[in-house]
């Protein structure tokens, strides 16, 4: 059941919001969608979900369009939270779980488990008002994840969680994908896809960036990161040839570099300088990809 975007479009009026896009995201696989806002990820959410009609190309699962007949297969997490602040959890999920084909009791089961699961089982019959922001959104969670759906649509599910709730959420994000749930998410957080997901696609004014595998994507990017601490300055390692970048920390310097044949050389230019306490080569992070391709820092 591949989900596939093939030269999609939409446009507002004279404003395009999605520009061309066309992209394929593998069954049971995790997909990242990465980019600023108003970079499309939710006008490509709500095309994916048949909330909107695209103005040019089509979206498919599984061969076919998403509409009401595949809608208890389909689960989503909505940016902006809507729950009904006067119903009680209990209520509210019982609810929305019938509208796709749950029985009373059968909801009731599941919700108990994540309630467990996310420890807060004392929630079932209180009213969504008296709960705090992140356990609101845990329970927005669970109604988007109650009917097991096969593809699960999250936009920026993390958003104004503490690191513990993070957490949390995507351990109860991996086992989803693990039963076999296709899941495609944005998020703000580059280093929550960096961690979750396989695939990914950087959007930027409505049009695809980078998208693909995340090794490949990293290893076309070329460039690596070396840190070095040392007792010792390192401050003229950037006018070194093959150095793209420096920062320097408290610690020593962080280098881009456009290779390790550039680090093996530094090695050996400062090993008889004094103590090297640190010297690591490291991946590109996807932060580092990000402000290549799109010319911007990301937060």
């Amino acid at each position: 059941m591949v989900l596939k975007l093939e030269h999609v479009s939409k446009r507002f009026g004279q404003f395009t919001a999605v520009q061309d896009l066309s992209l394929v995201i593998p069954e049971k696989e995790m997909f990242g969608f990465i980019g600023a806002n108003g970079a499309g990820k939710t006008t490509t959410f709500r095309m994916i979900l048949g909330l909107l009609d695209p103005s040019e190309g089509k979206i498919t699962w599984d061969e076919r369009p998403i509409d009401y007949t595949t809608s208890h297969l389909v689960g989503y997490l909505p940016e902006e939270r809507g729950l009904y602040p006067k119903l009680k959890v209990s209520d509210q999920i019982v609810y929305l779980g019938r509208l796709r084909g749950m029985k009373k009791d059968e909801a009731l089961a599941e919700l108990k488990m994540w309630l467990g699961r996310f420890k807060i089982p004392e929630y079932e019959n209180k009213k969504v008002e008296e709960l705090s922001k992140g356990n609101q959104q845990k329970i927005q969670f669970i109604a988007a994840v109650i009917h097991k759906p096969k593809l699960l649509i999250l936009d920026e599910p993390f958003s104004g969680l503490d690191p513990i709730n993070v957490e949390l959420l995507k351990e109860a994000v991996l086992s989803l994908k693990e039963n076999g749930t296709t899941i495609v998410f944005s998020s703000h957080r580059m280093e929550h896809v960096e961690e979750m997901c396989e695939y990914l696609c950087i959007l930027h004014k409505g049009s695809t960036v980078v998208h693909g595998s995340l090794k490949e994507i990293k290893r076309a990017f070329g460039k690596k990161n070396l840190i070095i601490h040392a007792d010792f300055p390192l401050e003229f390692l950037k006018d070194f040839p093959g150095v793209l970048k420096v920062k320097t920390t408290t610690e020593g310097i962080h280098l881009q570099i456009e290779g390790e044949k550039v680090a093996e050389q530094i090695l050996k230019d400062i090993v008889h300088l004094g103590f090297i306490r640190k010297f690591a080569i490291e991946e590109p992070s996807l932060n580092d990809i990000f402000i290549e391709k799109v010319g911007d820092s990301f937060e």
